[in-house]
């Protein structure tokens, strides 16, 4: 691929070459059904130009996409302990990772993303032996209603777990939502799976007694606002009591057997994978056994919740339509080859990348080199354990030169497939799972 349109987002086109960026437009009088958009002449020949080649599917091209290569793009930043990740807030920190960074089975700590919704603890005052963990009932919800536990004496009391579980942002993806939703514009690259060790959040509450009152459970961690008032709440979330008692709950100290990075939780964090990761708790100092539904901020409101039923883009949903997100949807990640990559025509080449599917597990991931006009199956492992995601593999040739994108879509347990487009639409823009797609120059 050219080295002048390497890369490049959509915004820089307009400043690079306004009159083609301008001729890119597409033919709204598609197919409804198939949603294949033929371009006008002008708008493919501006197109070309842009990619460097021909397209040979252009055909095939949804309405309304912009080729991947034009779609890309690279900020760099530093954030201690981490390297290559994309920046997307500075106060509070947000960081995703780009999609070839996590091509390795396991997240290292320096590619795991961050999102943070405060202030962490100061780094210098954090000390792993003296650090506490309170738990408080409320009443008729357990025999004990608080205890007091430091992480030494987690780690002497209880048995110690270790578990490869999975992580998404609820907002993975929120960039491609029209019209605009607030937040954190992530792309692709809120979602990680690390080998977390601690003890079981089951075999802790089990100590207290809980009774049948105790439906959920909720968390704060010693984030601070970033106001620095210290009574301004910064997030408090939590699960159902069914969620919080499964064996891969855990209280965990450590992340792929070292210490848990600092912007991700150190020294202590709740880790209930395949949910939106926010209900898994930083720098954890207080569990709350609740007899209703936990209240804490960014449980109410539009916070991590979605339309009931679905509704037409832009409309305002009343709070009493709005429900909690719990299990995350079916998504998949192509995580090799890194998209702007030149292949030899004809020749086969490998595919990889991860797949997960929430509390379902993955049974099928395709690959398409034309738009989605026709897919091929791939050769897809098995999770390491409940709430792990699972590695893909194939080969793909591109038979003739030009300008290709290959895309990838996975299938749960249940039959639910990534759609090909952006799903239903949300005030917030969670859930984006729509297919991962990069882009590949055939020479």
């Amino acid at each position: 691929m050219k080295s002048d349109v390497q890369e490049i987002g959509i915004h820089e086109l307009y400043a690079k070459d306004p009159q083609n960026a301008d001729k890119i437009v597409w033919d709204r009088e598609v197919d409804p059904i198939t949603r294949r958009g033929f371009l006008k002449k002008s708008s493919l020949l501006a197109m070309v130009a842009v990619v460097g080649s021909n397209i040979p599917f252009s055909d095939k091209m949804p309405s309304g996409f912009i080729p991947q290569a034009m779609a890309a793009g690279d900020k760099k930043f530093s954030i201690e302990g981490k390297e290559g990740l994309r920046i997307l807030n500075d106060r509070p920190i947000n960081a995703e990772t780009p999609p070839h960074l996590l091509d390795e089975d396991i997240t290292s700590g320096k590619h795991f993303f961050v999102r943070n919704n405060g202030q962490p603890p100061e780094k210098s005052k954090i000390n792993p032996n003296k650090w506490t963990l309170e738990i408080v009932a409320d009443k008729g919800t357990a025999k004990v209603e608080t205890l007091t536990i430091s992480i030494p004496e987690l780690k002497k009391k209880y048995k110690h777990y270790t578990y490869q579980l999975q992580m998404e942002c609820g907002g993975n993806g929120r960039s491609e939502f029209n019209p605009p939703a607030k937040g954190n514009q992530w792309s692709t690259g809120a979602i990680a799976c690390a080998s977390w060790t601690g003890v079981r959040l089951k075999d802790v509450l089990a100590d207290i007694g809980l009774t049948q009152k105790a439906i959920y459970v909720g968390y704060k961690g010693a984030d601070t606002h970033l106001s620095g008032d210290p009574k301004k709440p910064v997030i408090s979330r939590g699960v159902p009591m069914h969620k919080a008692l499964e064996p891969e709950t855990l209280i965990a100290w450590s992340m792929n057997g070292e210490d848990i990075p600092y912007q991700n939780g150190h020294p202590l964090r709740l880790v209930s994978g395949s949910w939106p990761a926010s209900v898994s708790g930083k720098w954890l100092k207080k569990l709350m056994i609740r007899d209703t539904i936990h209240d804490g901020k960014k449980m109410t409101g539009a916070s991590y919740r979605v339309p009931c039923k679905p509704v037409a883009p832009g409309t305002k949903v009343p709070k009493k339509d709005m429900c909690i997100i719990e299990s995350m949807p079916v998504k998949s990640l192509i995580t090799f080859p890194k998209t702007g990559v030149s292949q030899e025509a004809g020749k086969p080449f490998e595919i990889r990348g991860k797949a997960w599917a929430g509390d379902l597990e993955v049974v099928r991931v395709q690959v398409s080199i034309d738009f989605g006009a026709s897919w091929q199956d791939t050769n897809l492992a098995k999770p390491a354990n409940k709430h792990a995601w699972q590695k893909f593999t194939t080969k793909v040739s591109l038979p003739i030169d030009g300008y290709y994108e290959i895309w990838a879509r996975a299938i749960d347990s249940r039959g639910k497939s990534q759609p090909m487009v952006l799903p239903g639409w949300n005030p917030r823009g969670y859930l984006n799972n729509s297919c991962h797609r990069i882009a590949v120059q055939a020479v």
